[in-house]
């Protein structure tokens, strides 16, 4: 028979054990990370948000933290999820096929000094890639939110977070306290809250 309690009880120990490597690693870069949000929006520009499956659930979720709001009313900041546009993504990808449902609607939207974030568990996603080569050629800064390895992402981002785990729901953990954070240091340092 399954026990149950055994399985709960190493998992969290093993969650913990890879939000602890994760942060403990990345902390600096993901405060340099939010001050450049901060800069960028304090600019004008906008933030993008992308990904496959769930990662897509995390891109309009974030995109949903800035334009509406995290923790506490405040002015609605310019994020868009390139993954909710369920007319243009079908169009393009009958059109041109689904390796280029983001990098398309990213040449139509965004502008020089945007930044679009890529969230891919394995770093491989054909589409996210393609959206960072276009992102490029625009002068959108790049970050890869990913694990594994971090794949073909993690050399062509600007930013590159790579959770160490082969376990994908550990990885997607890690990347929603991830978000989370980036969004509370953003608001904060913008000075939208206390």
């Amino acid at each position: 028979m399954v026990n149950g309690e055994k399985i709960i009880l190493e998992n969290i120990k093993n969650h913990v054990n890879t939000v602890e490597i994760f942060f403990n690693k990345i902390a600096p870069k993901l405060d340099e990370l939010a001050n450049l949000y901060v800069e960028k929006l304090q600019a004008g520009n906008k933030l993008f948000f992308c990904g496959n499956g769930g990662s897509a659930s995390d891109a309009q979720h974030m995109a949903a933290e800035f334009v509406g709001r995290f923790l506490n009313e405040r002015k609605s900041l310019p994020a868009i999820a390139l993954t909710t546009d369920t007319s243009a993504i079908t169009a393009i990808a009958n059109d041109y096929g689904y390796d280029y449902i983001f990098s398309r609607q990213l040449e139509g939207l965004g502008k020089n000094g945007d930044i679009l974030m890529g969230i891919t568990t394995s770093g491989n996603s054909e589409n996210i890639i393609k959206a960072f080569e276009v992102a490029k050629e625009n002068g959108i800064v790049t970050v890869v939110l990913t694990g594994k390895t971090g794949g073909k992402a993690k050399n062509i981002a600007d930013y590159e977070f790579t959770v160490d785990s082969d376990y994908t729901p550990h990885i997607q953990e890690c990347h929603i306290m991830f978000l989370h954070l980036l969004c509370s240091l953003v608001e904060k340092k913008l000075g939208l809250v206390s």
